[in-house]
């Protein structure tokens, strides 16, 4: 079974690399650091949705090596014209009737960028899109809440909570807080004395429960469950979850950075997202225009029976 997929563009030369880096930058990808290897340079990209398509082309063109479907093409041409990069092909779909534009960029170095979108327009806006909060970990705090109980296995976990935060491009060490707690009962406990500071954007809970003979396990996992939710909702601070709840160790090594992936690196990508999402929702323009404001009096609805 596929856990993930990893998509990568590979440029002509060097040089091709630093501008199609920030060529992307300028177009809104959120970046990690560049790793340098010895046989290559790589720059991981982070972007706050990602669909993958397969494409089979009935009338073939000239091949790219990245093709990107964008937001806002009207705007992506401007980001290329002040960067100075050539446009080698475009469409006649520049005209502001046509729905869709799409040009190609060729680097110096002899990479070929496609880029093709829908303009960004209240009519071009398909209708599932929602408000969504990015990857960006940038001017945010986080608090991590981890258990001691099975270190062997939150230890891996804390590890992966933390490059994910890194890669979301977190600043500092200063800007997330690590606290740790006997075992994942007291993590809710915890977690809403951290969320109560109102110092954190968002909360990211780690640990481990792996089930034995009795019912103990069924009993925590219920709790902790329901504390770390409330919490979150009486707080209104969002909580990540990354408890693991196995019913054996190789389950629990398997979700800890192997086959399974890393859950508290998941919990890191979801507790920046949501702290992102609230910015978002608080930003948005209300669609209500002259809403009527029906004024009680003495307590009383204003509204007749039948109608409340």
């Amino acid at each position: 079974m596929i856990k993930y997929v990893n998509l990568t563009a590979q440029v002509r030369d060097k040089e091709d690399f630093a501008l199609l880096t920030k060529l992307l930058v300028a177009l809104g990808l959120k970046h990690a650091e560049v790793e340098d290897y010895p046989q290559l340079i790589l720059q991981p990209f982070l972007p706050s949705g990602l669909t993958l398509e397969v494409v089979y082309r009935k009338k073939p063109y000239k091949h790219a090596d990245l093709e990107l479907v964008i937001s806002d093409p009207d705007s992506a041409v401007e980001i290329v014209k002040k960067m100075g990069l050539q446009i080698v092909e475009h469409q006649s779909r520049s005209e502001s009737t046509q729905v869709l534009r799409d040009f190609r960029v060729e680097l110096p170095g002899g990479t070929n960028i496609f880029l093709v979108g829908f303009r960004a327009t209240a009519s071009t806006e398909p209708d599932h899109a929602g408000i969504e909060g990015n990857l960006s970990a940038g001017g945010k705090s986080f608090g991590i809440v981890v258990s001691r109980f099975n270190s062997f296995i939150t230890e891996r976990l804390l590890a992966g909570a933390i490059d994910g935060l890194v890669r979301c491009g977190i600043a500092s060490r200063k800007d997330y807080d690590i606290v740790r707690v006997p075992g994942a009962f007291e993590i809710p406990s915890a977690a809403r004395t951290l969320a109560k500071t109102r110092k954190y954007d968002s909360i990211i809970c780690l640990g481990c429960l792996l089930r034995g003979e009795t019912a103990h396990y069924d009993v925590i996992v219920n709790e902790v469950t329901r504390g770390i939710g409330q919490s979150a909702q009486e707080t209104g601070v969002s909580h990540a979850f990354g408890v693991l709840t196995c019913d054996t160790l190789e389950q629990a090594i398997d979700r800890a950075g192997l086959k399974m992936g890393n859950k508290g690196f998941e919990a890191a990508l979801a507790a920046v997202e949501m702290a992102n999402l609230k910015k978002a929702v608080a930003g948005r323009p209300s669609s209500v225009v002259g809403k009527a404001k029906i004024k009680s009096r003495g307590g009383r609805s204003p509204l007749p029976k039948s109608k409340r």
